[in-house]
């Protein structure tokens, strides 16, 4: 989704993740598999969970500030390459200038109640500065080709340093996945 365009591909029926368990019934994970015995996930099953959403989903929050604390939210499409998330926005967006300025994000995968919270460093990079093939995989993955247009697009090159994922109340103990960009599951 980019943040003048509007251009998005749902990641599933209504936008969660095929499989996903959106009504948040705890019954199934976002790998589609069905919970052994009710209560909290554990941290390898959230991360499997978490691992699956980053291949699959499409369309991230990104939440980002001013370099005077204003706060701005907006959704966009990402690709996953194993070890970073890449999203593009205009260079002179309330987005871009903030994770220009700043070089940091705070990105939210998932419904409300199957979330994973990811803090990240960004690295910005000119449209060119990314490799062909994985320029063309973003566009063939998110059907969105920021590239092809003539406003002038960065891309941002966003590298978790602290993953969290729950579901309800029973697995906020344990949501840290990722500290000081180390998995800890």
């Amino acid at each position: 989704m980019s943040e003048t365009n509007g251009t998005s591909r749902a990641s599933g029926a209504g936008g969660a993740a095929e499989g996903s368990d959106a009504g948040g019934t705890g019954e199934a994970g976002v790998t589609g598999e069905a919970s052994a015995a009710p209560g909290p996930r554990s941290r390898a099953v959230r991360r499997g969970d978490t691992a699956h959403r980053l291949e699959h989903d499409v369309d991230v929050w990104v939440a980002s500030a001013s370099a005077d604390g204003v706060p701005y939210l907006v959704p966009l499409s990402f690709d996953w390459d194993g070890t970073a998330l890449v999203v593009a926005t205009p260079a002179d967006s309330p987005t871009g200038r903030n994770l220009a300025a700043t070089r940091t994000a705070r990105l939210a995968l998932g419904p409300t109640r199957d979330v994973t919270m990811i803090d990240g460093d960004v690295e910005v990079l000119e449209m060119a500065a990314l490799p062909e093939e994985r320029r063309k995989r973003f566009a063939a993955r998110t059907g969105f080709d920021p590239g092809a247009l003539t406003t002038a697009y960065h891309w941002f090159r966003i590298t978790p340093r602290r993953v969290q994922a729950w579901r309800e109340a029973d697995e906020l103990r344990g949501r840290e996945l990722m500290r000081d960009g180390d998995w800890l599951a």
